[in-house]
This record gives C-alpha cells, structure tokens and sequence, in this order.
C-alpha cells in the first residue's frame, strides 16, 4: 500500500460523528469541522462540529452511567483498559500515521506517543484493584473510623493539539479505574485521535456512556454549560495558562475539583562540571520532543561560562543538521508546526530578540513553501527583556545565556511565574541535589531530557497549574475519600 493510499485508509476508516451514550451521532445542528493537514494545508476530512446542546446531551450520557459504572468490580474495569492497552499496541503503525497527519509529528514520534499513551491504560489498568482505604481504632478507644474512597462523578476532560492521544489516555485511563464517567472534549485541530481512541475503548467492551466525546470549533460555549449544569463533579484540562484561569473560575460557581495541567518555562541548565555531549543530547531531547511544541520543552537555556561557547556550538551543529520536511517521509526529525498561529508567533518573539540584541547562531526564519515550517533555531546573547526570555515558545527554538555561579543561574531560572519542569545538568553530586531541591518546579530533569513517565507523577507549581496526573497519585485526582465513624456498645 502506499503512503498515498495508506493515509486516505486511515483517515476513513475512523468513525467522525460526536460518541454519546455508546452511539456515533451528528451534531443536533448537523455542523462540519474541516481538519487540516499541517504539512500541506489540505484539508483532510471533516468530523461533527458540536454545539452547547451536544455538549449537555454527552453530560446526561456520563451522568446516567455513573451509578452503574461507580458500581462495577475494579478487576473488571482494569481488565477494560488491559484490553485497549493491548489494541493500541497493535494498531501503532496505524494510529501513529493518523496522529501525524493531523498533527504534523514525524512518524517516529507518533509512534512513540502512541506507546506512551497505551501505557497509561497498563499502569492505571494495574491502579484500578489497589483503591485503598482504612479501618482504625479511635484514639479515646470508643469507635472506630472506616474510610472508603469513591469515585468523583462525571467528569469534563479537556485534551490539548499537541499530544492528541496520550493526554487522552493519561485522563481517561484514572477516571475508568477510579469508577468515573466522563464526557471528553479534544482540541479542534486534532480531533481524528481521540474518535479512534473512542472506537477502540467500545472494541474493548467499555459500557455505553462511561466516556463520551464531542468534537467542537467552540470549546468555551460547548465546555461552560456542562461546567454551570452542576451534575458534573470534576474538571481537568490540559492547555494554556489563561485558558485554564477562565475554566477555574467557571468551576468556583459549582466547586468542581479540578485538575490542571498549563504552560511552562522550562529552564535548562547545564554547569561547567557537566559532561557536555550528554548535555547537548538531553537538550536536543528536551527542545525538539514533539517540534518544541511540548509544554514540558526546554523553554531558556542557562549555561555556566567555562562550557559555553562548547555547549553552544555542538547544540548549533545539531540543530541545523536537523531533517525537515512532511512526517510521513522517512528519516524527517523536524515536522511543521500545528498551523500559521503558531508559526507567526515563533517568528515574533525571534524577531523581537534580535531587535533587541540576540545573535542568529542557526535558523531564525521559516521556510517558504505549503506547510508550517520553521527552521530549528539556535540564539545567543540574549537580552534580558526579549519577549523569549518570559514567554513559551512552542517551536524549535533555542535561546542561550551564560551564567557565573550556582545562585545567580537558579535565581534567573526561578524568575518566572511558571513552575512545570527544569532541566540541569552537572557531575557534582551535592550540586545536583541541592538545585533539585531549589529549583521551582513540579518536576526536575536531572542529567536527562525527557522526564515524562506514566508510572510517575507530572504536574507542575505556581503558574503551571493544579494537580498530578500519571504515578500512584494519578488515580487519586478522580476519587473522594469518605469517613465513616462507626460507635459501637459497650460490651454487656
């Protein structure tokens, strides 16, 4: 089959209608959404545009299987997503291909968010029979105190372009363990992924209503009227930082718990004492997952002088030797960013820093043609007010500072109201964990470039948002702890 072929394939063979209450329907007011490809700016299908109605009709789809589902045994639920698990897994060249074509990830990638993201329904597979709880004598000795965790309810779970399946399965896969419902919103550029995701939870025998997914061009009218209707109980969201301010104080109105995962500005930094080709590939790790476009990517580098002109010339030579080009095309590193937003944004704040100072080392333009292109960027002397300096980037580019000493380095790295993840690098073990511990940020990249794992814990402080998805932790943001207190008679 060809590539040619095997795109149209794939493309048709996901079901493009909204998934509510185990059924594929329109929306009520028969509405399209195009999908485009990043690449080549065709467009590639068209899925159900939802409205505010639809959104209330997935509600009530949740809400009515709650009780049912709250009420089926852990083993059974763990079993349901052991079998997705085992799906996703088979179908990986497939899905990968879909995500790199509504999303512009080279295949590589795709493949590997494809791995990660079924590795969430393993682990939280495995967290569905360990629901703890407790049983305790009272400390004056008179009763005793029982306490059960429940699930949370319905819950809204709002999932992000950039990695359109796995922050999908990281919310899906703790809420079916916990015994929750949900109704899923997926961002509007990549929607193909999650209505595959969708297809493949009803293959492994998911009841009908426990997830539902509406595909929209108008998140905030469709999300707010399920926030106000008050039946939901949770809330976690995935995606930028003001965004994720407006869904909180929709929340206060009915005191949703939620969860919220934001932006970053991750800083990395590498110390003289550091070896320096393993910094440069955890920095390549750390900028280029997913094309930059990644909220844990390496937003500010801060590298010690003794190393820094070294760092900065073999992470130059890297960068530019970086393949660009479609993500379908064999051996491409660098695909196109998600649309011409997001483009022009990176060229502005390059723009802004060289205005203001900043050297060009590699890069610093996009790439005439189709597709959204920009080239892997590497800058140097960075002014201290460039627009780069404070806000994310979400692109393949670089900007590089030096720094003298171990306070000065975390005092600039902290400056930012933001705290997801830092990178550092260094051979002094005391250093390493006395900056860990000193660094602002929910998650620290110590000596490697990526710090993502389904089996720990990822969320971040400040700024950068409320929560931990992954880990032991994962399941707790979808359950409720309730105390029992229990008397009991003196003995006769």
């Amino acid at each position: 089959m060809s590539i040619a072929a095997g795109e149209t394939a794939v493309v048709d063979g996901v079901d493009k209608d909204l998934y509510i209450g185990g059924a594929w329907r329109p929306a009520a007011e028969g509405k399209r959404l195009p999908v485009y490809d990043p690449s080549t700016e065709r467009e590639l299908c068209s899925v159900a545009d939802a409205s505010p109605a639809d959104g209330i009709a997935a509600l009530d789809a949740a809400v009515a299987a709650q009780p049912g589902w709250a009420a089926y045994p852990p083993r059974e639920r763990g079993e349901i997503l052991r079998r997705s698990y085992e799906l996703i897994s088979e179908r990986v060249d497939e899905l990968a291909l879909l995500m790199t074509l509504e999303m512009g990830k080279p295949l590589a990638e795709s493949r590997g968010e494809v791995a990660y993201a079924a590795d969430f329904f393993r682990w939280f597979a495995e967290e569905a029979v360990r629901i703890d709880g407790g049983y305790a004598v009272a400390p004056k000795g008179g009763g005793r105190f029982l306490v059960a965790r429940q699930p949370v309810g319905p819950s809204i779970l709002i999932t992000p372009w950039n990695f359109p399946m796995a922050m999908g399965t990281r919310k899906i896969g703790p809420a079916i363990a916990a015994g929750c419902t949900s109704v899923i919103k997926p961002a509007a550029q990549t929607p193909l992924s999650m209505l595959a995701l969708a297809g493949i939870l009803a293959e492994a025998g998911l009841p009908d209503g426990v997830v539902n997914v509406v595909t929209t061009s108008d998140s905030g009218g469709v999300v707010e009227p399920m926030i106000r209707d008050g039946r939901a109980r949770k809330l976690s969201f995935t995606g930028s930082t003001g965004v994720g301010r407006k869904l909180l104080e929709q929340c206060a109105d009915q005191v949703l718990r939620t969860s919220m995962e934001l932006g970053g500005n991750a800083p990395f930094i590498v110390f003289d004492d550091a070896d320096v080709d393993a910094a440069v590939d955890g920095a390549m790790l750390a900028k280029l997952r997913n094309i930059g476009e990644a909220c844990t990517a390496a937003n500010r580098f801060y590298v010690q002088s003794g190393v820094a002109e070294e760092f900065t010339r073999k992470f130059a030579e890297r960068m530019q030797a970086q393949p660009i080009g479609r993500g379908t095309e064999e051996g491409v590193v660098i695909g196109p960013l998600i649309d011409s937003a997001a483009v022009d944004k990176v060229t502005t704040l390059v723009d802004d820093a060289v205005e203001r100072g900043a050297v060009v080392r590699t890069g610093g333009s996009t790439i005439d043609g189709t597709g959204h292109y920009y080239r892997p960027t590497v800058l140097t002397d960075i002014p201290a007010d460039a627009r780069i300096v404070s806000e994310e980037i979400f692109g393949p580019v670089a900007p590089i500072s030096t720094f003298e000493t171990e306070q000065e380095v975390l005092g600039r790295a902290n400056n930012t109201p933001y705290g997801l993840v830092s990178y550092l690098y260094t051979g002094d073990f005391d250093r390493a964990l006395r900056v860990s511990e000193a660094l602002e940020a929910g998650m620290v990249g110590l000596n490697q470039g990526i710090v993502s794992n389904p089996a720990a814990p990822f969320g971040g402080i400040k700024h950068s948002g409320v929560g931990r998805e992954g880990g032991t932790v994962g399941i707790d943001e979808f359950l409720e702890t309730k105390y029992v207190a229990i008397g009991l008679r003196e003995q006769p």
